[in-house]
C-alpha cells in the first residue's frame, strides 16, 4: 500500500482500442465521482473510429490523444509509438496512478512507460490466461507481461485471480472485482436505444431466429477465416428462414477472407462495424452468437444469449465451465454442425441460455475505485466479488509453438 495522503490522486486512465474503451468507460465515470481520486483520459487512438464512438456513448472526453491510428501499421508501431507517446504525457503529467485494461498493445507500451517514469501500474481485467502464448496473438503475452510490470491486479474472477498467484504475484497486491464490461453492459442496454438502420431492426425484431457473427483474431487470418465465413454461408443457405448480422471487421485480411463466401446471400445482412451501443441491442435480440471476441463471451452469457466460441482456446474459462459458452474452433463443419444443432435443439438452446454470469453483478467499477483508494490509504479494501456459483474450469494445454508469426496489423 502507498503512503497516506490527504490530496486526491491524480489516476491516468490509458486505453487505444474499442474493446478497451468499453471496460474502462465505467471507471472513469467512478473515478469522477471519487472523493479520494481524480482521472486524467489519456488514449492512443490504436482504433479510430470505434474507439471515438464509445467515448461519445459514455460522455468521456479524453484529455490526451496520441492519435496513433494509421492503415496497415505494425505491432511494432503501435508499441514504439504508444511508449514514446505515453512517456512525453506521463512525464508533463506525473499522475500518481495509471490504469490500463486488458491485453492490447496499448496496454503493454503504456504500462511500460510507467513503469519508466516509477508511476504504479494498475492493470484491470488482470489475470487471464490461456497457456498458450500465440493463441490469442499478442495478446496473450501482452498480459502476462503487463502483470510482471502492475503494482494492483483487478481480477474479473477467481479462476484469473488463481492464475495470478501461480505466477507469484502477492496475494495482497490482487482484488477480485468482477468485470467492468458487464458494468458497462448494464448502462447501455437498460437504455433500450432504438437501432438507427431500419433494415438492422427488421430482421433483430424476434419473428425469425437471428444469428449475430463477429470475427477479427488474427491468429485466424488466412485459411481458418475463410473456414469460418464458408460455414456461415452453409448455415444460412441451409435455413433460409434464419437473419445472419455480420458486423465486418475493417481488416481487409478479414473482409477478403470471408466475403467471398457470404456476400449475396439474401438472409445474411453484412454491416460496417456497429456503434457500441447499438452493438448491444443486438446481441441481446440474437438468438445465437458465433464470435472470437473475448469481451463478447462475457456479454452474450450475461445476457442469456448462447455464444459459440469460434477459436480454439480461451481465457475465459467460467461461462465455459457454467455451459453459457462452447468452443468450437474454426473447423468448418464443426460450426455448422454447433449452430444448427442449437437452432433445432430448443432444450439444447436453453440449457445454454441459463442466465448463468459468472463474470460480474455490475458493480466492478466501484470495486475498482475502492482498491485504488485503498493502495492509496484513502479508504478500506472493497468486498470482493463472489458469484453464487463458483464455476471450475481447467486451463487449455498449449499447443506446440509456430517458429514463424505474421506481425502486420
Amino acid at each position: 500500500m502507498a503512503e497516506i495522503s490527504g490530496s486526491r490522486r491524480r489516476v491516468m486512465v490509458v486505453y487505444g482500442t474499442r474493446p478497451e474503451a468499453v471496460k474502462v468507460a465505467p471507471v472513469v465515470r467512478a473515478l469522477e465521482t471519487s472523493a479520494g481520486c481524480e482521472p486524467i483520459v489519456a488514449v492512443t487512438g490504436q482504433h479510430r473510429e470505434m474507439l471515438d464512438q464509445v467515448n461519445e456513448v459514455f460522455g468521456i472526453r479524453p484529455q490526451y490523444d496520441l492519435d496513433l491510428c494509421t492503415p496497415g501499421q505494425t505491432l511494432t508501431e503501435i508499441t514504439v509509438g504508444t511508449l514514446a507517446g505515453m512517456g512525453r504525457v506521463l512525464a508533463e503529467e506525473k499522475p500518481d496512478m495509471v490504469v490500463v485494461q486488458g491485453d492490447t498493445t496499448t496496454t503493454y507500451a503504456a504500462a511500460l512507460a510507467a513503469f519508466y517514469l516509477k508511476i504504479p501500474v494498475a492493470h484491470l481485467e488482470a489475470g487471464l490466461r490461456t497457456a498458450d502464448r500465440y493463441d490469442p496473438f499478442p495478446e496473450e503475452v501482452n498480459r502476462r507481461l503487463t502483470s510482471q510490470l502492475a503494482s494492483l491486479h483487478l481480477a474479473p474472477t477467481e479462476i484469473s485471480r488463481s492464475n495470478l498467484l501461480a505466477e507469484g504475484v502477492a496475494a495482497e497486491a490482487v482484488v477480485v472485482t468482477g468485470n467492468t464490461v458487464i458494468d458497462a453492459l448494464r448502462l447501455t442496454v437498460d437504455g433500450n436505444r432504438a437501432l438507427g438502420d431500419p433494415l438492422l431492426a427488421r430482421v433483430s425484431n424476434g419473428v425469425v431466429p437471428m444469428v449475430l457473427v463477429t470475427a477479427h483474431r488474427r491468429e485466424s487470418w488466412g485459411e481458418p477465416m475463410a473456414r469460418i465465413g464458408r460455414a456461415v454461408a452453409q448455415l444460412a443457405i441451409r435455413r433460409p428462414d434464419l437473419h445472419v448480422v455480420w458486423p465486418l471487421h475493417r481488416n481487409p485480411l478479414v473482409r477478403d477472407a470471408v466475403c467471398p463466401s457470404v456476400s449475396g446471400l439474401p438472409n445474411v445482412l453484412l454491416t460496417e462495424p456497429q456503434p457500441y451501443a447499438e452493438f448491444c441491442q443486438l446481441m441481446a435480440r440474437a438468438t445465437l452468437i458465433l464470435t472470437d471476441s473475448g469481451g463478447v463471451q462475457e456479454e452474450g452469457p450475461s445476457l442469456g444469449v448462447p455464444v459459440l466460441v469460434m477459436r480454439d482456446t480461451t481465457e475465459r474459462p467460467e461461462a465455459v465451465a457454467a455451459g453459457t459458452v462452447r468452443l468450437v474452433g474454426t473447423d468448418e463443419s464443426r460450426i455448422l454442425r454447433e449452430a444448427e444443432r442449437l437452432l433445432t435443439d430448443d432444450a439444447a438452446r436453453t440449457e445454454m441460455a441459463r442466465a448463468i454470469n459468472p463474470y460480474g453483478d455490475g458493480q466492478a467499477a466501484r470495486r475498482t475505485v475502492e482498491a485504488i483508494e485503498h493502495y492509496f490509504g484513502l479508504g478500506p479494501a472493497p468486498q470482493e466479488f463472489a458469484p453464487d456459483v463458483v464455476q471450475a474450469a481447467q486451463v487449455p494445454q498449449p499447443r506446440p509453438e509456430p517458429s514463424a508469426l505474421a506481425v502486420v496489423a
